[in-house]
């Protein structure tokens, strides 16, 4: 188990549903990766990020998704692209990721609370 926070440390993490609008294949990473280009809505437009997601899913499954992503990281350079948000997921049995995403259509740049 990690440390224990407090509600404040919680509120610090912003979490945000978005609609991937575009993805496409990132064969120049170091392990199989989607770029994905992220809507937030008007508030926060949109963001860009890389995912080792290809697993479970090709760019064209991806684009209309809705997905959950840590939105206020600062931009991380993954190899020659730039990722400005980290699209959040969890390991199946065999290590593939699984997308975290709301059960029914929300807005985007909804907050996660």
């Amino acid at each position: 188990m990690s440390d224990e926070i407090n509600f404040d440390d919680f509120l610090k993490v912003d979490i945000r549903a978005g609609t991937v609008v575009r993805a496409e294949p990132y064969p120049e990473a170091r392990k199989p990766a989607i770029k994905m280009w992220v809507d937030f809505g008007e508030e926060l437009g949109e963001k860009k990020t890389s995912a080792q997601v290809t697993a479970h899913y090709t760019p064209e499954t991806l684009v209309g998704r809705q997905v959950m992503a840590v939105v206020n990281f600062p931009p991380r350079q993954i190899g020659k692209f730039m990722s400005e948000i980290l699209v959040l997921g969890l390991s199946d049995e065999a290590g593939g990721i699984v997308l975290l995403s709301p059960d029914q259509k929300v807005p985007n740049g909804g907050r996660m609370h």
